[in-house]
């Protein structure tokens, strides 16, 4: 007798919160897909968070912060330490998991950990980094001193682009440095985000310093509302960004956002040839083009702009495919959503007059039709009112711009309302000094397409990129994450009868 044949199906896996140190499974209603950007699968469902989730969540928080502020200082750093190690134990399956979400290559996400990695390195420092100042014999017996004390509870809100490193730009300083915190990641990737959380209680944080809610626009507004939470760190969109700077900061918080760009590269033509090609490329097209420190515009000077057709032909020759192939070049962008609003930019770019030299529109990639791949794409005959230029496309495309002078160069990007990132390639020492003196631009880069510092210097993007006095990473997030105390002190003799009533604002 036949049998039907039934096949089991693996079941979507859902995204949990995570609150007190355990997951939780969210009650809510409202659930979004997560979709590999390659195939179109559906490799996870992630919750839109109650209000009661957000508000257990900072409780929990608040609840932790008691006992965590006085942890001392070398017990913080040994847990840090302790997560550093696990990291690097775990960069390639928290690589995979970047790249089935969000789509970058594997080289790229693995290149994406180790920078969040030298963020969590840098916080094992904390000992020395949270040291206070004194000044002894002020005046007559009287010193004084501050002290850097954590705020309380913090929050951060990421975007999709950097799932882990963008979360390791907030939590690991700000925790490090004795506060508790709340972490809203990016609902289109975060499993990545979730396994850099389980493997920090791992390496012995205790319950509750670090806590996780997903959603969209009304968790946002949640945090940055909530009466229990101190400080808000945003990256992303400079429109949303400069929501959550106002909305924060009217509820009487500290707040930073780190917000959208247009990168420009600078090339002279006593630049070495190949290494400008090669890394103008790679800063233009690496990730798909989805980075805020894509350099988006090469503004080539001089007798630099008969490279042109060479960036053509190389660029057109880079290899589209999914993320999990390490020979492909780039791999899709993160939404079908994201890939229409490129291709909408890029038709814009046209019908306004710009030169469109190479086209990755339509691209597709053989067993992956479905996937959202883009090929590198370039414009020429670039107007500063076209919007492929006025807009960030956030997209595997090319903006040229060609200029008779570093002068004009420097100019026309200091025109530009962004400031977040810029780099020049040049063999003269004259040039880039030039360059890095005028330039309105928060990040240079001298030889370097994409002049992110080291963590232990701070991110300082500037102007329409950037809300906020202080930056994450370097000193300027220890300055974000805790409050300075200025302790005026003397102390008296017992004997000490004093020389009467002082009635003068001078210390006697």
């Amino acid at each position: 007798m036949n049998q039907a044949l039934t096949h089991a199906v693996t079941p979507v896996p859902a995204v949990p919160l995570h609150i007190g140190g355990k997951h939780h499974a969210s009650s809510s209603s409202e659930w979004r897909d997560v979709v590999n950007p390659a195939t179109q699968e559906i490799v996870a469902r992630v919750p839109f968070s109650t209000p009661d989730e957000v508000n257990l969540a900072v409780a929990t928080a608040k609840e932790a912060f008691k006992t965590w502020r006085n942890t001392p200082l070398a017990a913080r750093m040994r847990i840090m330490l302790k997560y550093q190690h696990l990291i690097r134990e775990n960069i390639v399956a928290l690589a995979e998991l970047i790249t089935r979400e969000h789509g970058k290559t594997l080289p790229d996400a693995e290149g994406e950990v180790m920078r969040g990695l030298e963020v969590v390195e840098h916080a094992c420092s904390i000992a020395t980094l949270q040291l206070g100042e004194i000044a002894e014999n002020a005046a007559t017996g009287v010193d004084v001193y501050n002290i850097y004390q954590p705020l309380g509870v913090g929050a951060g809100i990421t975007a999709f682009n950097f799932p882990v490193m963008l979360p390791c730009f907030m939590f690991p300083i700000a925790i490090a440095c004795g506060n508790t915190f709340v972490l809203k990641p990016s609902e289109q990737d975060p499993s990545s985000t979730m396994y850099l959380v389980e493997l920090m209680y791992q390496a012995g944080l205790p319950a509750g310093v670090l806590n996780v809610v997903h959603g969209g626009a009304d968790v946002v507004n949640m945090l940055c509302d909530h009466p229990d939470i101190k400080a808000v760190s945003f990256i992303g969109s400079t429109h949303v960004g400069t929501h959550v700077y106002r909305r924060a900061s009217e509820s009487g918080k500290r707040a930073q956002s780190m917000m959208g760009a247009k990168n420009h590269c600078v090339v002279l033509a006593d630049a070495n040839k190949e290494q400008a090609i090669n890394n103008l490329i790679g800063a233009a097209f690496g990730a798909a083009g989805q980075r805020c420190m894509a350099n988006s515009v090469v503004v080539l000077v001089g007798e630099a702009r008969s490279w042109l057709p060479e960036i053509v032909a190389r660029s057109q020759a880079l290899k589209v495919g999914p993320g999990s192939d390490r020979d492909a070049d780039l791999g899709p962008m993160v939404s079908k959503a994201a890939m229409q609003r490129a291709e909408k930019l890029i038709q814009a770019g046209v019908d306004e007059g710009a030169q469109l030299l190479l086209d990755g529109r339509g691209h597709k990639v053989a067993g992956y039709e479905g996937g959202n791949f883009m090929g590198p794409t370039i414009f020429s005959k670039v107007a500063a009112s076209n919007s492929v230029y006025t807009q960030e496309i956030f997209g595997p495309a090319m903006c040229v711009v060609e200029t008779d002078t570093l002068d004009q160069a420097i100019a026309f990007i200091n025109a530009n309302p962004n400031g977040n990132g810029t780099s020049i390639f040049t063999s003269s020492g004259w040039a880039g000094r030039k360059f890095q003196s005028e330039i309105d631009v928060g990040q240079v880069g001298i030889n370097v397409a994409i002049p992110v510092p080291v963590a232990y210097f701070s991110f300082t993007g500037s102007r329409a990129s950037k809300l906020g006095d202080l930056g994450p990473n370097g000193k300027q997030a220890l300055y974000f994450w805790t409050q300075t105390k200025t302790v005026t002190a003397r102390w008296f003799a017992p004997d000490d009868g004093g020389s009467g009533v002082n009635t003068t604002i001078s210390m006697k």
